[in-house]
């Protein structure tokens, strides 16, 4: 496969996939969610490739979630192949037997934050922001957001990050759990490479055993996700969304009153 948002480079038994779509602050569309399948896929199936890392080009963003240009112009049978596409990707995710690194710079916010929780593990950039945007946006974030935060860091702050859409500083997120390590941006790299060459002297077989066992009881959440996803669909397209969507594009505070 010819991968026009995304870069794939095997090395020393890692394979690093790269959001490469910086001038939209990483945002996914439906090709990039594609080009991230067959990539996961490949590394998966690749017996040279132990470890995998996730990371956004540049020092802007992780991911910012959906492209919110792609999301504005969409409609309920355009949700419907996104969802499509998000659920392929973390099943293939938390399917895969090997360990999988966020690396952040920036932003993961919206389905960044969520992408970053489907991976095992996350090493941030002190300039990391993390947190979910969905009702800012007139949407939620129902591909693992509400499944996974509350485990994570628990119920009521689960709560307030869906609902008030607050920016979460990476040094916070440490300190809730929702990420595991945060160094300095010039670190960032060496800290990633010492998790992997760290990885790497461990049993492949054990580490996918602890990876597929860790994540049973999450497992048993697919089903609220899909019920989200197929709910979500019906308000892309509607007023009230494109409302959100319109705001953020026009650089203004979202007016939701007359939808009350």
């Amino acid at each position: 496969m010819t991968y026009t948002d995304i870069l794939y480079t095997v090395a020393d038994r890692v394979a690093t996939i790269t959001i490469n779509r910086p001038e939209k602050r990483n945002a996914f569309r439906e090709e990039t969610l594609d080009e991230l399948i067959h990539a996961f896929g490949a590394a998966e199936a690749d017996r040279a490739v132990s470890v995998i890392v996730l990371t956004g080009a540049g020092d802007k963003a992780f991911c910012s979630g959906g492209d919110i240009n792609w999301e504005d112009a969409s409609d309920p049978s355009g949700a419907a192949r996104m969802n499509r596409r998000t659920s392929n990707l973390s099943l293939i995710m938390r399917g895969c037997g090997k360990p999988i690194i966020a690396k952040v710079r920036g932003y993961a916010v919206g389905g960044g934050n969520e992408l970053q929780m489907i991976c095992d593990l996350t090493i941030s950039a002190d300039n990391g922001k993390f947190g979910q945007a969905g009702p800012k946006m007139g949407s939620v974030p129902v591909w693992w957001g509400t499944q996974l935060l509350p485990r994570i860091v628990g119920e009521r702050k689960a709560r307030e990050i869906v609902m008030l859409c607050e920016p979460i500083p990476a040094a916070e997120a440490v300190e809730m759990g929702l990420i595991n390590k945060v160094v300095p941006a010039d670190e960032l790299d060496a800290a990633v490479q010492a998790w992997c060459d760290r990885l790497l002297t461990m049993s492949p077989q054990a580490l996918r055993v602890a990876k597929l066992s860790l994540n049973f009881e999450t497992d048993q959440l697919w089903a609220s996700v899909q019920h989200g996803q197929q709910m979500i669909n019906f308000i892309h397209g509607t007023d009230e969304f494109h409302e959100g969507t319109q705001a953020f594009l026009e650089k203004r505070p979202a007016d939701f009153d007359r939808f009350r």
